[in-house]
């Protein structure tokens, strides 16, 4: 198994090596000395236009081309440019070189020119020497051309994201492409090919798609007169935004505020507040637990969206969405962005109660979402009359859920059902877990074995491990002394849930089940730790 795994790594791997090194004024003047090779061009003076790739470009000392075939090199004779051509071959693994640009690298570092003009040097040393330093130099060249490829290709990702967090920003202004590219300090060409490069549109389409997104994101609460919601967004005047509100829209501002919106819902807990407000999206992601609860036809459930957008991207558009909920933050709001206005939610500022309002309000259901809360804190006003009757003081509970490899201890903002028992029933979170900072980090990571470590009054786990070595772990733990002396299990007040499916859930569905849970296990059900395990 060794020996194939070491054939099959260096499979994967290529080795460049130099075959002919050639000043750039010599190649003007001479093209056939050129072949079929890829080549590394490095300019140390001079300026001249060089077509590349059907586009012409300035070039001067310190640009770089990057190119798959030395033949496509065509320079005029005219020019002055002075510099090194390094035609290679590469050895090993067939697929694209990683020293591949579409386009002349432009103010290369000096390192790389004196690099480059230190290895023709050396190409015509005849004398004998050191026989690697000739493959050592070029080994350097091609390190600092990497790392200027992998450092240009940061920035622009850097810039390209502080460009579009400005223009989310400032999109109601008046914006130029010269002025954000000024902005982003890279000049309007550079920033033009890398804004549609990484969006799929120019600036000034992407400013127009934005503008209308959030005009209608305003339309989700209410409608305002056009001139002003035209104001909001950037534009002077109602009847200029109305027609190109309709252009990307197909229906004027007025319709798409008055229509029944086709929802689209990214995650279970906000499918779980469209189901409880009497409404199925579009399309939604079901957990296992939401599927038992509610039943859905196939054409409405969008399986496996939480880990993978792409593979769902045609089922998201052929939807024809009104308005994408999601959490904020997200990777794919630029990607859905074409698709329809997303609404993005915080996930760990916003409790569920919250985002449960705020959801109602965009389906203009607050009736309902009202009713609904009214009943729920009819029921937890209920439950803690029945546990001030039973345990009279709370004391401290803590969340455990258990995996093969770690515990985890959940904080209010994380749900599993902490958010209930610290915020409806009266549970106090134990020093212990407060000292850990989990006010702020929502979760607390540690050894199965450490748990005995953390005591509280009551102790809950909605979660056991599926791996045996896991369940081994956690039943070594059980039977030791340290547990055995834990005042939660000498009261009997451990309790093993192991639902985890259904404590995953944040939204008034899972909530209201989870309580219902919860008050199951504190008002009548005492599990012996072992015994209850083993089922």
């Amino acid at each position: 198994m060794k020996k194939n795994k070491c054939k099959q790594d260096m499979a994967i791997s290529q080795v460049y090596y130099p075959v002919q090194i050639t000043r750039l004024e010599d190649i003007i003047c001479d093209h056939e000395e050129l072949s079929s090779l890829p080549c590394i061009v490095v300019v140390s003076e001079g300026v001249a236009l060089c077509p590349v790739n059907d586009k012409e470009f300035k070039l001067s000392r310190g640009s770089v081309l990057l190119l798959d075939n030395a033949k496509s090199f065509l320079i005029t004779v005219e020019s002055k440019l002075r510099g090194i051509v390094i035609q290679y071959r590469t050895y090993g693994h067939e697929k694209p070189s990683i020293l591949h640009h579409a386009k002349p690298l432009l103010n290369c570092s000096y390192r790389i020119i004196n690099l480059a003009l230190e290895l023709q040097k050396a190409s015509r040393n005849t004398s004998i020497g050191n026989p690697f330093h000739f493959q050592r130099m070029f080994v350097e060249l091609l390190e600092a051309l990497y790392n200027e490829l992998d450092n240009r290709k940061k920035h622009d990702d850097l810039w390209i994201e502080k460009v579009l967090d400005y223009i989310d920003l400032y999109f109601h202004e008046e914006l130029t492409r010269d002025q954000v590219a000024e902005i982003a300090q890279v000049s309007p060409e550079h920033f033009s090919r890398t804004f549609h490069k990484h969006t799929g549109y120019t600036f000034s389409a992407y400013l127009t798609l934005l503008r209308i997104r959030k005009s209608q994101q305003r339309l989700l609460q209410h409608m305002p007169k056009l001139d002003l919601l035209a104001q909001e967004v950037g534009y002077s005047e109602g009847t200029y935004f109305s027609r190109k509100f309709k252009q990307l829209v197909g229906v004027s501002p007025t319709a798409y505020y008055k229509k029944e919106k086709r929802i689209v819902a990214l995650n279970t807990n906000h499918t779980a507040c469209l189901i409880a407000l009497g409404i199925t999206p579009e399309l939604g992601v079901y957990s296992p637990w939401l599927e038992s609860v509610r039943q859905v036809s196939p054409v409405h459930k969008l399986k496996g969206y939480e880990h993978d957008i792409a593979s769902n991207y045609q089922e998201i558009t052929a939807a024809c969405p009104d308005v994408i909920i999601n959490y904020s933050g997200s990777m794919e709001k630029q990607f859905l962005l074409s698709l329809a206005p997303v609404f993005e939610l915080p996930c760990r500022q916003l409790s569920w109660r919250e985002q449960f309002g705020l959801i109602a309000n965009i389906v203009d259901r607050r009736e309902v979402y009202k009713s609904w809360l009214q009943q729920y804190d009819e029921q937890i006003a209920l439950c803690n009359h029945i546990l001030d009757q039973q345990h009279g003081t709370r004391g401290t509970a803590i969340v455990w859920e258990i995996g093969s490899h770690a515990a985890y201890c959940l904080n209010s903002s994380h749900g599993r059902g902490s958010h209930i028992l610290y915020e409806d029933l009266g549970f106090s979170r134990p020093d212990a877990i407060i000292t850990q900072n989990i006010e702020q980090t929502g979760y607390l990571t540690v050894d199965i074995e450490e748990i005995v470590h953390f005591p509280a009054d009551y102790i809950f786990i909605t979660a056991l491990p599926t791996k045996d070595f896991g369940k081994e772990r956690l039943l070594t733990v059980l039977h030791s002394e340290k547990w055995q002396s834990l005042m939660a299990v000498q009261k009997k007040q451990v309790y093993f849930i192991n639902q985890y499916e259904l404590f995953y859930g944040y939204d008034p569905l899972s909530t209201a089940s989870q309580l219902h849970k919860l008050m199951g296990v504190l008002t009548s059900q005492k599990y012996r730790a072992t015994n209850h395990f083993h089922t």
